[in-house]
């Protein structure tokens, strides 16, 4: 299956370094092509054919050769000749192979044998299924800048229409065994002198058993041989049809925006210790350590130790070797004692209420003693 292609401008005028060596005349329609890096079915393009009989009788006798060969703008999506108007319900993007040698071709029955034609591409896309996942890969020639898809071609005159309406198709063949991996299905490729020659002689008008041999045997005469395409998977931008960069034919991995540039910026970009560095503090403890020893040292031989990693936050430990006199020790100053905290007075009187109460029971014993000492 070929469902889309690519064709930049810097690729379009160099169809004589084809291997092929096609002699192309002229380019009829040139101004209706745009150069594309995504050629979607339904896209003016241009494909190489043979003039037809009445085309080539118009022509002056002193023509040569290479006049017979003409470059033509057409569209892409074929539509037959027969019909009055055009039907989008046809699937005619692509032509199997198979349909072509077996039976009479149903519609390609009638353009088989007289209306051949080599679509003119950089190289083409094809989906690779992991899963519900699909990976477009861009496969091309290594060793030239334009690829030739065999393909069909016819020209009809629609209804309500004054211009006649020229359409191809791509011919597919099913897939060498080393694109297998990608897709059982691929562009009949015409690589060499030979398989351009067979492929455009319509002088019989008819499909003829070299013919045959071509489609079913392509290894034979196409570049789809191990070591003559590279394949690679190219982003996924390019199945949207209308979308147009030229990265869409370079390798994932080598892309501006891809995944070597992403390890890149990671590399050269700095971290944030060295855009803010910190500002050095000074955090100093001194440790006194009176450390027997056997041979007596000077008191005045003192070794440090750096404690943290930092030189700036250092932390130094200092050791100063006494002669012996006596057991190991550690003297320290003992931190300042807090004068006590002085403590709240009781409350020794008595409540108000309590001495009010004890002065009225004791001036109401007074009354009644009083009383009984009258009598």
């Amino acid at each position: 299956m070929c469902g889309r292609y690519a064709l930049p401008r810097q690729q379009v005028h160099r169809v004589a370094e084809h291997p092929a060596h096609p002699n192309v005349g002229e380019w009829i329609d040139e101004d209706r092509f745009v150069p594309r890096y995504n050629i979607a079915p339904r896209t003016y393009a241009p494909v190489i054919r043979r003039r037809s009989l009445s085309e080539a009788s118009s022509q002056s006798s002193q023509s040569d050769s290479r006049e017979d060969l003409i470059m033509q703008t057409m569209r892409w999506g074929l539509v037959p000749s027969w019909s009055d108007h055009e039907d989008k319900t046809l699937s005619t993007t692509n032509a199997r192979s198979e349909n072509l040698v077996e039976g009479g071709g149903g519609i390609w029955g009638s353009i088989k044998g007289k209306k051949r034609c080599a679509v003119v591409a950089h190289g083409y896309y094809e989906w690779l299924t992991k899963g519900k996942d699909k990976l477009p890969h861009f496969i091309k020639h290594t060793d030239s800048p334009l690829m030739l898809m065999a393909g069909l071609y016819d020209c009809v005159m629609l209804k309500n229409s004054d211009t006649p309406l020229w359409t191809f198709t791509i011919v597919t063949t099913p897939a060498n065994p080393s694109l297998s991996w990608l897709h059982d299905r691929q562009p009949l490729i015409l690589s060499s002198p030979e398989a351009l020659r067979t492929w455009l002689d319509t002088s019989s008008q008819s499909w003829t058993p070299e013919l045959t041999k071509l489609v079913i045997h392509p290894t034979n005469s196409s570049t789809d041989r191990e070591g003559k395409l590279e394949c690679y998977q190219v982003p996924k931008e390019v199945g949207k049809v209308g979308t147009e960069s030229p990265s869409y034919i370079e390798p994932v991995s080598q892309r501006k925006d891809g995944i070597e540039a992403m390890f890149a910026k990671a590399k050269s970009k700095p971290t944030a210790s060295s855009q803010q560095p910190s500002a050095p503090t000074e955090h100093t403890m001194t440790t006194t350590v009176v450390a027997k020893s056997s041979p007596p040292s000077p008191p005045s031989q003192k070794r440090k130790r750096t404690l943290s990693p930092d030189p700036d936050l250092s932390l130094t430990s200092e050791v100063i070797a006494l002669p012996e006199t006596g057991p190991s020790k550690r003297s320290f100053k003992p931190a300042p004692s807090l004068p006590p905290t002085p403590k709240k007075p009781k409350n020794t009187s008595s409540s108000p209420k309590k001495t009010k109460a004890k002065a009225d029971s004791s001036s109401g014993s007074a009354k009644i003693t009083s009383f009984f000492k009258k009598e």
